[in-house]
């Protein structure tokens, strides 16, 4: 088995835990930095572009393969273990219901890029 093969099963085993996150992120005992990191994790895997895009040779694998299982296994060793076996068992429990929650986030993110996009044009054009 080669090293990209492999690189690539962590980051799959790392992006199945982005439903356990969004559960730990709930919970009262997960620390704030957590609640943060999660929320920027969770916000780039559901954001719409990619920092580096895909079309580009080896760099556009980059997030897929180091960016995202970074910021997952860093947000999961800032929360608890014993919130983290909770939020695993809360999805193994009910999959279905975790599982269309999603799209809430995901709305949710998309209109914070919108809005900093608009800034951003907002600002050049006063610079301009």
């Amino acid at each position: 088995m080669g090293l990209l093969t492999k690189l690539k099963q962590k980051a799959r085993e790392l992006k199945s835990e982005a439903q356990v996150l969004m559960i730990a992120y709930k919970d009262k005992r997960t620390p704030s930095s957590a609640k943060i990191l999660v929320g920027i994790t969770v916000g780039y895997l559901l954001c719409p572009f990619d920092l580096i895009p895909d079309f580009i040779p080896v760099l556009g694998l980059l997030d897929d393969l180091i960016i995202v299982p970074t910021l997952i296994a860093l947000s999961i060793k800032l929360i608890p273990s014993i919130v983290l076996n909770e939020a695993r068992e809360k999805l193994k429990a009910n999959p279905q219901r975790y599982s269309k929650n999603n799209w809430l986030f995901a709305v949710v993110i998309i209109v914070i890029w919108a809005a900093a996009v608009y800034l951003v044009f907002k600002g050049l054009k006063h610079i301009f």
